[in-house]
């Protein structure tokens, strides 16, 4: 049975299979968790970035870690938050799915994702984490666990809030019927 964790941390330390990217759509850094990864992970992983050109927001690719202990990168191309109306909720929502599809593809079977799209891109921090829980609710079957790394207490206490809230209603769902 897979798992899910919450925790606090750097995300470039994990010892998962994958890390999750929180990429932007040119793939060459950024600031961030994005700039952390790049410089983590070294001038190799940036060389096969560079090869692929460029992503679509909503949309991820992968790559090996480099430096990093993960065996794999997957960088997702999350939303600029826009006030809600341009599709960015289907577009952070494709962020995870697709990433844990291609972890899947790629038979990896621990991954780590850090809050996309809600530092610089401005996405606000509690919609996003119901976008990244459900989607790790509803794959969690498949993988042995599922770890979101949350860089401040803040942000790890909102996702421990949605969580507990997550949990809960999934356990009245199963327990009705």
């Amino acid at each position: 049975m897979g798992k899910i964790i919450i925790k606090q941390g750097d995300i470039t330390w994990e010892e998962v299979d994958v890390i999750v990217n929180a990429a932007n759509s040119t793939l060459r850094g950024g600031g961030g968790v994005d700039g952390a990864i790049h410089r983590a992970a070294g001038e190799s992983v940036l060389s096969e970035c560079i090869k692929m050109d460029h992503c679509l927001t909503g949309e991820c690719v992968i790559t090996n870690a480099g430096r990093l202990k993960a065996k794999k990168i997957i960088h997702a191309v999350g939303p600029v938050w826009s006030g809600g109306t341009r599709g960015e909720a289907q577009l952070l929502k494709n962020c995870y799915r697709k990433s844990l599809e291609l972890a899947l593809a790629h038979n990896l079977k621990t991954i780590a994702f850090p809050a996309i799209s809600t530092g610089a891109y401005r996405y606000p921090i509690e919609a996003a984490t119901e976008i990244a829980l459900t989607q790790g609710f509803q794959f969690k079957e498949k993988f042995d666990c599922i770890i979101f790394v949350c860089f401040s207490r803040d942000d790890l206490a909102i996702y421990q809030s949605v969580y507990e809230r997550m949990a809960n209603d999934e356990n009245k769902t199963l327990g009705s019927g």
